[in-house]
């Protein structure tokens, strides 16, 4: 169902780059001040001076830079028609290493209710705003879309590994995430059609980027109310898109963990008491059993971590006790709904607008992250919670339902830089 399609991407050139891992950066939304100045440090070419600039006219300069740039030969537009396999080799924090396989190519932009291209996360308006300018000052996508198939056959992996196996990658980089990030260029016709062909009956499910590709939707209609001879083939009706089968060996979705904090009238021993008829509570001696505990109840269970205490509370209770409300199956049986939903909505009190906002909820990446900034202060209460499934990412989407923010962490980032693709 997809449309994929090669393009000529724009990507350095490596006459004028000595080092790829001094000019790729990570997306915009997971770069805080003090690594944009290191980015900015790096590199006066890092890829971050186009993905989010410092200056205050940032569109502008955005615009100005990819723009001399390409003129100073510092980027180049490919002549050939090409898609770019991209393979992201990692470790994680228990010594386990994969390789993660995947490419990017442009794909036709389809509304969500076409059922094509699907969504699992809501989205917040101010990103999709600042996104847009950017889009319509630099006529570019600067990063990739992180999109999901399934093909249990692996057929379009077989024929990309034919391609990567044989050639030499253009780009081999270690970026911040310890991960060592390679890159070909793939203008073979027969392969492409292969890769493009094993994915005409798919459906395609973004997995990060849902900013930018509601972006690129509003970027389209807007060019083609401005184009009295629009036909549907122009530049903006794609995006670019980094594309991996959900089958992938290398495929890694982490957990992302809650940080309740300013609440005014919290009280430990009122929430377990609130917990106990639903939950089986079990208070644990260290870290360590948390993650034995979590391991051995995959699903329905958190650790909530206090100053002075660590519990595992598990689902003991019907689910549709814990949430009466009505609700499709698929969203009820996440673990993030129920927490939302029942700890930290109806428990806690913290409403859905304050947990957008972030007024009483932060998150975290990082499991020791959590326990220091609860014994720091900064937080009254953690949650530790096991990862959602990517089998759970795509029931959810192919219902028509959203997850709750910061559901999924799809691990690592696909990095800005590596190919840059024109929508004008």
């Amino acid at each position: 169902m997809p449309e994929i399609t090669s393009f000529h991407g724009i990507t350095y050139n490596p006459a004028k780059i000595s080092r790829f891992d001094d000019v790729l950066c990570p997306p915009y939304d997971v770069i805080p001040p003090d690594m944009q100045d290191n980015l900015y440090a790096k590199s006066e070419y890092n890829a971050v001076r186009l993905e989010l600039p410092k200056e205050e006219n940032k569109y502008d300069a955005a615009a100005e830079r990819l723009n001399t740039w390409l003129s100073t030969g510092v980027l180049r537009q490919d002549s050939a028609e090409a898609i770019y396999p991209y393979h992201q080799t990692f470790t994680t924090k228990d010594g386990k290493t994969y390789t993660r396989k995947g490419f990017i190519a442009r794909c036709r932009l389809y509304e969500f209710d076409k059922g094509v291209v699907l969504p699992h996360e809501k989205t917040l308006s101010g990103p999709k705003k600042d996104r847009l300018q950017l889009f319509i000052k630099t006529g570019a996508n600067i990063s990739p879309i992180f999109g999901l198939y399934g093909d249990k056959e692996k057929l379009a992996d077989k024929a990309l590994d034919n391609f990567t196996t044989t050639h030499a990658p253009f780009i081999d980089a270690m970026d911040y995430q310890h991960t060592r990030n390679l890159v070909w260029r793939c203008d073979d016709s027969t392969i492409i059609n292969q890769v493009k062909s094993a994915l005409l009956d798919k459906q395609l499910f973004i997995a990060d980027g849902h900013h930018r590709y509601e972006t690129a939707i509003n970027y389209r209609n807007l060019r083609m109310s401005e184009n009295p001879n629009h036909t549907g083939n122009e530049p903006y009706n794609f995006i670019m898109m980094f594309i991996t089968n959900m089958f992938d060996d290398g495929l890694v979705v982490f957990p992302t963990h809650r940080l309740v904090h300013h609440l005014e009238h919290f009280n430990l021993n009122g929430l377990l008491e609130n917990l106990n008829p639903y939950f089986g509570i079990q208070e644990l001696s260290e870290k360590k059993k948390l993650k034995e505990f979590l391991a051995l109840y995959p699903h329905g269970a958190f650790g909530l971590v206090a100053k002075d205490k660590i519990f595992g509370i598990h689902l003991a209770s019907d689910l549709d006790k814990a949430i009466p409300d009505a609700m499709p199956k698929e969203m009820k049986s996440l673990d993030v709904v129920l927490l939302h939903h029942l700890i930290i909505g109806k428990m806690l009190g913290i409403s859905q607008e304050a947990q957008a906002l972030q007024t009483n909820l932060n998150y975290s990446k990082d499991f020791d992250e959590v326990f220091e900034k609860v014994q720091s202060g900064e937080a009254q209460l953690g949650f530790v919670m096991n990862p959602t499934s990517v089998q759970e990412v795509e029931a959810v989407s192919k219902i028509g339902e959203v997850m709750p923010q910061k559901s999924t962490f799809f691990y690592p980032k696909v990095l800005t830089g590596v190919v840059i693709n024109r929508i004008v």
